[in-house]
């Protein structure tokens, strides 16, 4: 007994000690061996209309090309778990596509698993298949590569809203394999073997070639061999300032203009008409020949040395830059969505041991504190978030998801500090983990800290009309969660028939009072936002009126509950139908594509929301079955062994609507 007593006292510390030691081991710096790939991966480039760390060009590349944020060198077979193959990070994969592009053309990068596709380009029997998905290298693709921009161009007079699934894909496909053709001709042309050499000899052979390109011109006699020597650089380096993706020249005279960046090949040809060759195309050259030529030790001084160039002249974008790095490698909102997982399992455990008082405290004050461990990495995540883009934490879909998981796993702390019977703490862990895996969806489509659209543009009202209004959203969807729990725990179980049916109307009623007041209060802050960014309060645009049928709504169940309309029940599935009418006034407008907050359009959701309505529907569906069916109010005999209701004795609660 003693035993049990102390592990159950220290089992709680010792999972939040093991999350946090792994949490903070990601802080800890790395040397580094060989070529210093990440401190490559450190350096500024311009695009998306921000400053970003080259690191985060290869990564948003990555999700777009891949579906993923590295690259495995070797693939392993689904029952080799215990094994971890090295992969590729993204600064590393960027620097071998833009200085070894032979290497990086034998990747298997390129994900098409649609069978129509694979049969019409005859690629049966070539790349990696894993888990049903068919990855390509660009070697394999070459071939075809034609044949798939032709019938790619075929969809430009098509909506892509009738794209059929093998159309989805087949556009995919073609964006992936522009971006990467970008990219390979984004520092250097293709061809280029020693680029420092090569552009020492081109700056050298410029007077003689203009002089022969005039000469020519003017129909005189000309030096060909000078033109020659002129012409064919200059002819790659025109490709490269057509194709170059990032901007990685920054800026000549930042005192000037901070904005004014350029790719590798606009710079080059400014040397043409009589400019000079930019310091950092000095150092990229340097590295881009040490890199090919397999010598480290060049490579990691002409790193150095135009870090060092970088912090003289443009010190802040360097030092956001570095920032952004360090963020993207500590994944925060992957390390907290892991804890919430494994939060969700205690408290599960701890509603299913509720039988046996310690164990269900011990698993219930586990699932509390590694709840409260993986809140703090998700705050320091969307704090970090929010001072590297300078706005307010929701500026899109994707930080939407992030916030809304914030909100929710705070409210579901709150809920279980006060009653402490296991229920908050669950849907807090739930809320969290779901919410993150739809995040992490969302980041696919790349960049999820680009430029704002205009009509975004941050101000003091938007700023607070985002933050207040998201948090009674997020608040109407724990309500609804806690109401699917309560349903579920009635049918199934007899944890109901005490005290926790009134204990889980008490969380419901209470949150959907702060459901009401912030989403009110949200949506007359965005009404003031919009006087004064459009000229008007109100307009009826489709996302105004999803607003007003949210607050609508919380309204309603709060007066048909205070009339005595509802009970318990009836409370319960108006909250889970709250998910319904919250998913389709928040997400559904934006799938009409109308109006001036048609900003967030996903067609792609559509499905998913159908999948979410439908499982709503179900829950509701369960809500409404007579008081007999439901195990919790089912009249019977105790019997040895049966588990106990949570919260008190067994008490019958009465038929309600």
């Amino acid at each position: 007994m003693k035993m049990f007593s102390t592990l159950g006292r220290t089992l709680p510390w010792l999972l939040v000690a093991l999350f946090a030691a792994e949490a903070l081991q990601a802080l800890r710096p790395r040397a580094e061996t060989g070529f210093h790939t990440r401190e490559f991966g450190r350096l500024p480039a311009l695009l998306n209309g921000r400053v970003q760390p080259l690191d985060s060009v290869g990564r948003n590349s990555l999700l777009q090309i891949r579906n993923t944020q590295d690259v495995p060198l070797a693939e392993k077979k689904a029952w080799e778990f215990w094994k971890h193959p090295k992969k590729l990070r993204p600064g590393e994969w960027l620097l071998e596509v833009l200085v070894r592009p032979e290497q990086a053309d034998a990747r298997n990068i390129f994900l098409i698993h649609h069978p129509e596709l694979l049969g019409e380009f005859k690629l049966e029997g070539k790349g990696t298949e894993k888990s049903g998905l068919h990855y390509f290298t660009y070697a394999e693709l070459k071939p075809v590569r034609p044949e798939i921009h032709e019938q790619a161009k075929r969809l430009n007079g098509v909506d892509d809203k009738l794209w059929t699934p093998v159309q989805k894909q087949l556009a995919n496909l073609e964006r992936g394999l522009t971006i990467y053709e970008r990219l390979k001709n984004s520092l250097r042309p293709e061809v280029s073997d020693d680029f420092a050499k090569e552009l020492a000899e081109f700056k050298q052979s410029v007077p003689a070639g203009m002089a022969a390109v005039r000469a020519q011109q003017e129909g005189k006699e000309f030096d060909k061999e000078a033109l020659d020597r002129f012409a064919k650089p200059a002819q790659h380096y025109y490709l490269v300032e057509q194709m170059a993706l990032p901007l990685i020249v920054p800026p000549a005279q930042p005192e000037v203009s901070r904005d004014n960046w350029q790719n590798a090949g606009a710079n080059l040809m400014e040397v043409i008409r009589g400019g000079e060759v930019h310091p950092a195309m000095n150092y990229y050259a340097q590295m881009a020949s040490a890199y090919r030529q397999d010598k480290p030790d060049a490579f990691n001084r002409a790193v150095e040395e135009y870090r060092q160039w970088l912090a003289g002249k443009l010190a802040p974008e360097l030092r956001k830059s570095r920032n952004e790095f360090f963020f993207n490698n500590l994944l925060p909102f992957m390390r907290a969505m892991i804890a919430y997982i494994f939060a969700f399992l205690c408290a599960c455990a701890a509603l299913a041991t509720v039988a046996w008082a310690r164990w269900s405290e011990m698993f219930r004050r586990s699932a509390f504190y590694l709840i409260a461990l993986a809140w703090v990495i998700h705050t320091f995540g969307l704090v970090f978030r929010m001072v590297l883009e300078g706005r307010p934490p929701v500026t899109n879909l994707y930080s939407s998801a992030i916030f809304i998981g914030w909100g929710a796993v705070l409210l579901g702390l709150i809920l279980e500090r006060i009653f402490k019977i296991g229920i908050g703490s669950a849907v807090a862990s739930l809320a969290g983990f779901i919410t993150l895996i739809i995040a992490h969806n969302l980041s696919m489509g790349g960049d999820t800290m680009e430029m704002l659209r205009a009509v975004l543009d941050t101000n003091f009202w938007l700023a607070t009309h985002v933050t207040v209004i998201t948090l009674g959203y997020a608040s109407t969807y724990v309500a609804g969660l806690i109401a699917i729990l309560f349903i579920v725990l009635g049918v199934f179980t007899r944890h109901l028939a005490g005290e926790t049916a009134k204990i889980l109307t008490r969380m419901v009623y209470g949150i959907l009072c702060f459901a009401t007041l912030f989403s009110f209060t949200g949506t007359v802050l965005g009404g003031i936002w919009a006087d004064q960014s459009w000229g008007r309060f109100w307009g009826w645009d489709p996302k105004e009126n999803g607003a007003l049928i949210i607050v609508l709504w919380n309204a309603t169940i709060l007066h048909a509950r205070w009339g005595g309309l509802v009970r318990e029940r009836g409370l319960m599935n108006m909250a889970v139908f709250g998910n319904v009418v919250t998913s389709f006034s928040w997400f559904g407008v934006n799938m009409l594509g109308i109006g001036l907050h048609s900003y967030g359009f996903m067609d792609a959701a559509f499905k998913w929301l159908m999948i979410f309505v439908a499982t709503q529907a179900l829950f509701m569906a369960l809500g409404l079955l007579p008081l007999r069916l439901w195990a919790s109010f089912r009249p019977t005999k105790a019997a040895p062994g049966d588990v106990p209701p949570m919260g008190g004795q067994e008490k019958p609660l009465p038929s309600t609507g």
